[in-house]
């Protein structure tokens, strides 16, 4: 292989790195940016805000996981992909008690009855079923060990918990009219079903192998 062959081989092979980086974060950011313009903020409080973006956040993160978990990521193979999973599933947990703590501020009211499962509005209903997979997967994640709990289940159970709380997620999400932009929050739900459901079918869990 000569050296002009071998440096354009590089070439693309970095590109390639920086288009996939390019693609995530756009995928990533721009539902986020798109909120921000949002008409709705104006008549908010500022708590009202942060904890709706910590809910578009969390939801931008999940994304993020099983990219991470497979290992799709230039520069974060599958081992230290999934360290990072682990801290990116924190940071959505804390994120969750970020957005629901500054709604429970703003209206304590509409949060005793979403939880409560009297909500009037069938988004609330999905909110809360994504908030308590989370904490279970969370609580699962820190005893299964403990617990006894065998590699090849935590991955199954872990999996089908990530798939229910997606598209709960994204539910959530599209019922609810608000800050988020329409079509990014169609898309973004639709690349992290996706991509969960990818990383799921990759690793052979549900086959009993993994690679």
């Amino acid at each position: 292989m000569t050296w002009s062959s071998c440096w354009f081989r590089r070439s693309v092979l970095m590109l390639r790195k920086v288009l996939i980086w390019a693609a995530v974060c756009a995928a990533l950011l721009v539902p986020v940016v798109a909120a921000g313009f949002s008409p709705l903020l104006q008549w908010r409080q500022p708590i009202y805000i942060v904890a709706g973006f910590a809910g578009i956040v969390g939801f931008s993160l999940m994304l993020l996981q099983p990219l991470l978990a497979g290992g799709y990521l230039p520069g974060l193979p599958a081992l230290k992909g999934r360290r990072v999973h682990r801290w990116v599933g924190a940071g959505i947990v804390a994120l969750v008690v970020l957005h629901v703590g500054g709604l429970w501020l703003t209206s304590p009211p509409d949060v005793v009855d979403a939880l409560l499962l009297r909500s009037p509005t069938p988004f609330s209903v999905w909110g809360v079923l994504v908030m308590w997979l989370i904490f279970a997967t969370a609580a699962l994640a820190l005893t299964r060990k403990r617990l006894g709990v065998r590699p090849m289940t935590w991955r199954r159970v872990h999996t089908a918990l990530a798939v229910l709380i997606v598209a709960g997620t994204g539910l959530h999400a599209i019922l609810i009219q608000g800050t988020m932009e329409t079509v990014s929050k169609f898309a973004l739900c639709a690349l992290a079903l996706g991509a969960t459901i990818k990383v799921i079918r990759d690793l052979r869990i549900w086959a009993g192998k993994t690679r």
